[in-house]
């Protein structure tokens, strides 16, 4: 009988490890896999958030940024708002990595091109780190991931301890290069970024991230504080700024305007899309709102 039990506990054993080495075997199989992805991402925000997780990239946007050091020589598949679908199809790719908020302007011609593209959302800081979470776990960078994770969260944490008081009213506007400006909505990441460090956005929407902006309507406001954020061609959309409060009197109402609180947030720490500077943009805006006597 305790020859009988002494083999049976043998096979058990034995079983229990050809069922480990099979999970092993896989999780290294599965792991050079994904080492080996030819991945091309269509944003900066993008780039960045696969350089902190330490992932090889087969193309990158086309930039005036700069970019990590490690993709500065590699192929380049256009501007990121309108990126050349038939270059990253010649690339072969893997994967392809866009925003959400840019699906509905070029998906159809991903689609022409028989291209697969992931969309990451991008839209808020709660977003950014589950798409750290998700691609740390895609690709088994979950260590890079976490530790990128509790970067943003300790930034939290400090900008949150500085709220006091009543919480200073907040107008977000993003400037087009020759098209004007837009206000963003507490749906933005940059509106995501001012609720963290304690202001209250002035325009708040359910669903959308971007308002077309009316006399009618800025009239009503008198914000604390007046964000502008030059999202692209700084050098032509800060000076349409300056052109559009000078020859708007709206503007010279509103509170933030009479007493100098008018700041505008450039990249690549003030992005439209959350990046890898959050860290950095929550502990500027934490400034403003808050300023130190």
């Amino acid at each position: 009988m305790k020859k009988h039990s002494g083999l049976i506990i043998g096979l058990v054993v034995l079983l229990g490890l050809v069922i480990a080495g099979a999970f092993f075997g896989k999780k290294y199989i599965d792991q050079k896999v994904a080492n080996n992805e030819k991945i091309v991402a269509t944003t900066v925000a993008i780039t960045e958030i696969f350089d902190k997780l330490d992932v090889n990239l087969a193309g990158v946007p086309s930039t005036e940024a700069s970019l990590p050091a490690r993709y500065r020589k590699l192929p380049k598949v256009g501007n990121p708002m309108n990126p050349s679908v038939e270059k990253i199809a010649s690339l072969n790719p893997t994967k392809v990595y866009a925003v959400s908020t840019l699906k509905d302007q070029y998906d159809q011609s991903f689609k022409e091109q028989s291209v697969d593209v992931t969309y990451l959302n991008l839209d808020s800081v709660a977003a950014l780190k589950s798409t750290l979470t998700s691609l740390g776990k895609e690709y088994y960078r979950q260590k890079q991931a976490e530790q990128q994770i509790k970067i943003i969260d300790e930034a939290v944490a400090k900008a949150k301890a500085r709220i006091h008081g009543q919480k200073p009213k907040v107008l977000i506007l993003m400037g087009l290069p020759g098209a004007g400006y837009l206000i963003l909505t507490n749906k933005s990441y940059l509106g995501d970024l001012v609720r963290l460090a304690g202001g209250e956005n002035l325009y708040k929407s359910k669903s959308q991230i971007y308002l077309n902006p009316s006399n009618e309507s800025l009239a009503k406001q008198n914000p604390d504080l007046i964000l502008r954020l030059s999202h692209a061609m700084p050098k032509v959309t800060i000076p349409q700024f300056k052109q559009e409060f000078k020859s708007n009197p709206v503007w010279k109402k509103m509170k933030a305007v009479k007493e100098g609180k008018v700041y505008d947030l450039k990249q690549p720490t003030f992005n439209a899309s959350a990046n890898m500077e959050v860290s950095k943009a929550i502990k500027k805006l934490s400034q403003l709102l808050y300023p130190e006597n």
